[in-house]
């Protein structure tokens, strides 16, 4: 069972947290994931063998937390991210974010620059409110107020908001220089039919840092969740704490 952060006034927040070692991970899940994904829940398996501190988190309207999937914001989902690490943890931090994940883990890491180590993104996907959606559906949304798309790796689909449109398009990143100087490791799949891997290349020249690695996958589909896959991601993150 998780452990749970009670907020006044805003949903209580699933997540769970291991003492250890620093710098704590911090596993942000993305687009309608939670904290019991094949990846956190791999990455938090390492992180108890090697004595490691890690935190996994729903946030609100997700997994197990208090609160409305479709009422949520991408501002939302950051706030919950810094309630939690704020909250739970002390000193350095590596966040490893998963496709939306991704690009909370860069909004994060701009607010806590101070406490911020490195960071790994796995099929990261900032901006996607603005690449992710053609004209009539970013129409539909607007005049309807969210859409509702099939996937083919969903059972149920995936809903879009008009509010969570407007806080993405406020958050957007790509086109600017990204400030961020800690380093940066970036796994995307060459099979990717969510996340384009040229979004990868992108974000990897927004980034002001002068230590970025894009790691482009043969074969490699969103996910990223086959064997060999979450061994790349786990070796990334230990050697990563090796030069910290």
């Amino acid at each position: 069972m998780p452990d749970f952060l009670h907020r006044p006034g805003l949903p209580a927040l699933a997540y769970a947290h291991r003492e250890g070692e620093g710098p704590t991970i911090v596993f942000l899940p993305g687009y309608g994931s939670d904290m019991e994904g094949s990846k956190a829940v791999m990455l938090d398996a390492w992180a108890e063998a090697q004595g490691r501190a890690m935190l996994r988190m729903d946030y609100r309207g997700c997994g197990q937390s208090e609160g409305v999937f479709a009422e949520a914001t991408l501002d939302d989902w950051r706030d919950d991210a810094l309630d939690l690490i704020d909250s739970l943890t002390t000193g350095p931090l590596i966040l490893v974010g998963s496709s939306m994940g991704g690009w909370l883990m860069l909004l994060v890491a701009l607010e806590r620059s101070e406490r911020v180590r490195a960071l790994v993104g796995i099929a990261a996907a900032p901006d996607f409110t603005e690449w992710g959606y053609d004209d009539v559906q970013r129409a539909t949304i607007e005049s309807d107020g969210l859409i509702a798309v099939e996937h083919p790796d969903y059972d149920t689909p995936e809903i879009t908001t008009r509010a969570f449109l407007h806080s993405g398009q406020a958050n957007l990143l790509l086109d600017g220089e990204i400030p961020i100087d800690c380093p940066v490791r970036l796994l995307h799949g060459q099979e990717d039919r969510d996340v384009p891997p040229s979004i990868a290349l992108r974000l990897g020249r927004a980034l002001r840092s002068a230590d970025v690695q894009t790691m482009l996958v043969k074969g490699g589909e969103h996910r990223l969740s086959r064997p060999g896959d979450l061994a790349l991601l786990l070796t990334t993150v230990g050697a990563l704490i090796e030069t910290l």
